[in-house]
């Protein structure tokens, strides 16, 4: 059992960034903020301190993970090739919630990588993020910093609930803008490819390089056997405890079929919540509601948070009211893995 220190930014910034950067120069691991999500980082050049991240978090080893960087010229040092579109993405996007794909150097170990011959870099959006990158003059090798499988934590204490006693520090720097993990784009070939989906938008790559094609496995299951080229893709994540079922369709149709199974489970003596927006509410008189806002940027932000919340009440199961075209890719995406893929569509159920 380790002793887990947590530091509070916003009261001694110094005392976070000059002890989580000793940290990471020293082998050891470190939860720190970003915009995304909070990450558990580690010296991404160090093989047995990569090593560490799989066993605290409990995540599969051919999962591969992200290297964060705090300034473009570090890339040199990561990546044995830039290809054009690459460098575009790049100078659109970064800082901020886009990793971007490339041919890795040597200097990247296959605990990073997965195995793979590529990486996925990204310089993050957060100022203490990246002046703690830059003190510790490394990249950071970082997943999110929950235990494998749960819901990615936008909060500290979630990170501290999952990780206390297995890593020695965490940065608390307050709640994460965003909330959803970053855009993962391939970006070695001459189309950019999104394996998965973020705050980073298929229409914003498309206008900044001129095409985009989305990844088959963003939406659908992968194969056991399948290689997965980007975290997140492969395996059931986000979930909560209870069991999650995603409903599809026309609106009222859906609302039906959710308030049916509600009462169902009310007659059963199981405790159910719903998951909506706010536009919705009105057809859940009846049920316990968990909202996510008016649109995808309020979504992507409460997402987490509110999967986070259905295990802290004790809900036995959570209805999820799909709504794809005003929640955006990335939260359908993050609910589909939470469900493990439990979808139905206008009352039709598929295993």
């Amino acid at each position: 059992m380790i002793k887990t220190k947590t530091i509070f930014a916003w009261k001694d910034k110094e005392s976070a960034v000059s002890e989580g950067a000793e940290q990471l120069r020293n082998g050891g691991l470190v939860v720190f903020p970003t915009e995304t999500v909070y990450g558990l980082g580690a010296n991404a050049f160090d093989a047995e301190a990569v090593k560490h991240i799989f066993e605290a978090k409990g995540r599969p080893q051919d999962n591969p993970l992200i290297v964060h960087i705090a300034a473009i010229e570090q890339i040199g040092d990561i990546a044995a090739e830039v290809s054009p579109v690459a460098r575009t993405l790049m100078e659109a996007f970064w800082p901020g919630p886009l990793s971007v794909i490339m041919k890795k150097s040597a200097r990247i170990p296959d605990e990073v990588s997965a195995g793979l011959e590529t990486v996925a870099v990204r310089m993050p959006g957060n100022d203490l993020a990246r002046e703690l990158i830059a003190r510790a003059g490394i990249p950071v090798a970082a997943p999110s910093a929950n235990t494998s499988g749960k819901p990615s934590p936008t909060l500290a204490r979630h990170a501290y609930e999952d990780l206390c006693g297995k890593v020695p520090l965490i940065i608390d720097g307050g709640p994460c803008r965003v909330g959803v993990e970053s855009t993962v784009v391939d970006a070695t070939g001459k189309v950019p490819v999104i394996l998965r989906p973020g705050d980073i938008t298929p229409g914003m790559i498309r206008e900044a390089v001129g095409g985009v094609r989305v990844h088959d496995g963003v939406m659908s299951e992968m194969k056991k056997d399948e290689v997965c080229a980007s975290p997140g893709m492969k395996y059931k994540h986000y979930a909560p405890q209870a069991g999650v079922t995603v409903f599809t369709g026309d609106k009222k149709e859906v609302a039906k079929c959710i308030n049916f199974r509600y009462h169902i489970d009310s007659m059963q003596g199981k405790k159910a919540v719903v998951l909506c927006l706010d536009e919705c509410a009105g057809l859940y008189a009846e049920c316990s509601i968990l909202p996510l806002g008016k649109n995808a940027g309020d979504a992507e932000a409460a997402l987490f948070r509110v999967l986070r919340e259905i295990d802290e009440q004790g809900f036995d199961a959570a209805y999820f009211h799909a709504q794809e075209e005003k929640m955006g890719l990335a939260v359908m995406n993050r609910m589909i893995r939470a469900a493990g893929h439990h979808i139905v569509a206008a009352g039709e159920e598929k295993e």
